[in-house]
């Protein structure tokens, strides 16, 4: 257990100068960087990967998202034992485990195993998530404590942009082996990185204890009307942005656009605004407030959605910048909120956003697989845009709540 301390005596690790801040701030980012860097990484080859295994893209993009169902699963089942894990130990071990699926990844000889090892990954990137965001909860002071999850979501973002650009690359010039090794490298990077600079800072007590047991918990929130919409909210930005980001490889890598496995990398730097955007977006939350925030943001996103059918390469580049701001907003916003519906044990209530989140994300990987392949894309996309839809639907009824 770590040690509780009187939060009068609380130091902070870091100066506070704005260089200090600035130090702090990079090493959030960075373990925010390394611990979800593989999510999302293999997206950007996904075509290699079907035909390395000969399938289909409905089953190549569901292996490889296969990742979320280990961070459904480790999300909730960490939330609620993370009173008992030490954040520096749990968070060092999940990452330096991670780099053993990730090297497998190399050795997978049919798809099955590599979903397998898909999902192993999930569950360690899913322990070091929750528990990383348990640690800036109770670590930083109120005040400090918006500009550290500002960092942490930035590295977040940041991860979507280089893991895609760096898969891409190493797998065009040395082959995929090389990007399964390469990653694994980076796990245990984010491992030594923890050890060194977690934990330095004595627990501050300003979270409120957790009470009763972990079903009466689950119970609470599930009963929680504001719980319940941010928890549909999270599966359905998920689901919406799986579906666009893992399919639209294929559309980029199909006539008329015609993009090699590289050119697709680069695709990517339509993320790069999303990190400057997430870091301002409390700006609109002070402006319109939390519910029309996140209706802007899916609204933002749902014009970005109908320019990914247009065939010209300007259109969809424009399109995917757009849905990426808009998602990432709307998740950054979710995600704030469930912290102030939750009545008790914020952890658990985490978790469980956690968990459909991710779960929204498997749901999207396989529904919009199988409407990609039987149907096509501009019908992928139809249901992409009614999630988004309904994501807006829930957020006004935290009007009502």
């Amino acid at each position: 257990m770590i040690r509780r301390v009187s939060v009068t005596s609380v130091t902070m690790s870091a100066p506070s100068t704005s260089e200090g801040g600035f130090h702090r701030a990079a090493v959030i980012a960075t373990m925010a960087f390394l611990t979800l860097v593989d999510l999302f990484a293999m997206q950007a080859v996904l075509p290699s990967l079907t035909q390395r295994f000969g399938v289909s893209p409905a089953a190549m993009g569901l292996a490889v998202n296969a990742s979320t169902i280990g961070m459904a699963v480790a999300s909730l089942a960490t939330s609620f034992l993370s009173r008992r894990l030490d954040r520096r130990f749990g968070i060092t071990l999940s990452l330096a485990m991670l780099a053993v699926p990730t090297a497998l990844l190399a050795t997978a000889s049919d798809l099955g195993a590599f979903a397998a090892l898909r999902v192993v990954q999930g569950l360690f990137m899913a322990c070091a998530f929750t528990l990383m965001l348990a640690y800036l909860g109770e670590y930083y002071s109120a005040q400090d404590s918006a500009a550290a999850f500002a960092a942490y979501i930035a590295g977040n973002v940041a991860s979507n942009l280089v893991g895609r650009l760096l898969s891409a690359a190493i797998a065009d010039h040395f082959g995929l082996n090389a990007a399964f090794y390469t990653f694994a490298g980076l796990n245990l990077v984010g491992a030594a990185i923890a050890q060194a600079s977690i934990g330095r800072t004595p627990r501050m007590v300003n979270a409120a204890p957790a009470a009763g047991s972990a079903m009466e918990a689950l119970g609470t929130h599930l009963a929680n009307p504001a719980l319940r919409a941010s928890f549909a909210i999270g599966f359905l930005i998920l689901f919406a942005f799986i579906g666009t980001f893992t399919y639209v490889n294929f559309v980029l890598a199909r006539t008329p656009l015609s993009l090699g496995m590289m050119q697709i990398g680069y695709v990517y730097f339509v993320f790069a605004p999303s990190i400057v955007t997430t870091l301002t977006i409390g700006l609109l939350v002070r402006r319109v407030g939390s519910v029309g925030a996140i209706c802007l943001s899916l609204a933002l996103a749902g014009t970005g959605l109908s320019l990914l059918v247009v065939p010209n390469l300007a259109a969809v580049l424009t399109g995917l910048v757009l849905v990426a701001i808009g998602t990432f907003a709307a998740q950054a916003i979710a995600t704030g909120l469930v912290g102030r519906a939750a009545t008790s044990d914020r952890g658990a209530a985490s978790g469980l956003y956690l968990a459909s989140y991710f779960s929204g994300g498997l749901a999207g990987s396989a529904v919009l697989g199988q409407i990609f392949d039987r149907v096509g894309w501009g019908a992928c996309v139809s249901v992409i845009g009614l999630a988004l839809a309904l994501a807006a639907l829930f957020a006004l009824r935290l009007r009502a709540t």
